[in-house]
């Protein structure tokens, strides 16, 4: 989620997840999946930037277990991050 302002200066919260385009014309347009349209006051670049960074925040809070086979390492391994994974007590 990432914090936004309509050009009434009201601040709002949206799911980055559902962008698909945004675009200066010569207001920032922000298109979600949806097809749902949102008029905001940060330039582009700053939509994007908060984007990449929550997508980068989401990637850092979940971890990752790659299956040692498909990462060339022997079972057991440690899904591809060359250490021994922690069994649950």
């Amino acid at each position: 989620m990432i914090g936004v302002t309509r050009l009434n200066g009201t601040r709002f919260v949206l799911n980055a997840e559902l962008v698909r385009t945004v675009e200066a014309n010569p207001d920032t347009i922000v298109t979600l999946i949806t097809g749902e349209r949102m008029v905001v006051r940060e330039p582009p670049g700053e939509i994007v930037r908060k984007t990449i960074e929550y997508g980068r925040l989401l990637r850092r809070s979940v971890p990752i277990d790659i299956p040692d086979d498909l990462c060339g390492n022997p079972p057991g391994s440690g899904g591809g991050t060359g250490e021994p994974r922690e069994r649950a007590g």
